[in-house]
């Protein structure tokens, strides 16, 4: 799948990654060593993440059902916590940076494809 973010007419992720049963939800990027440029996974019923047993990095993105972003983490390094965002949907994990580089902020419109 092809993330992008409408607002900003920015690519966030180009090949994003799909958990959306509940063994894939549980697995998330567990198992890893890292997310390469362009690479990302969408983990949907989710409206925080946790980082334990995590080898790297993430930036994470937070959008509700409408595709706004309603939270982001930049750089959440292993075994933390992030915020709840409770009006979110799902969660879009992406490398570190990606948030900065794309200039994602919240309000913003992101589109899967």
């Amino acid at each position: 799948m092809i993330v992008t973010n409408r607002t900003r007419h920015t690519v966030l992720c180009a090949r994003a990654d799909l958990a959306d049963t509940f063994f894939a939800r549980a697995r998330g990027l567990l198992g890893r060593q890292a997310l390469g440029t362009g690479q990302g996974l969408i983990i949907t019923r989710c409206n925080s993440i946790h980082m334990f047993f995590m080898k790297f990095p993430i930036d994470a993105v937070f959008v509700d059902r409408q595709g706004k972003v309603v939270g982001i983490v930049e750089n959440i390094p292993p075994n933390r916590l992030s915020p709840v965002f409770w009006s979110a949907d799902r969660v879009i994990e992406l490398p570190p940076g990606t948030i900065q580089s794309t200039a994602t902020t919240i309000g913003d419109v992101v589109q899967t494809a």
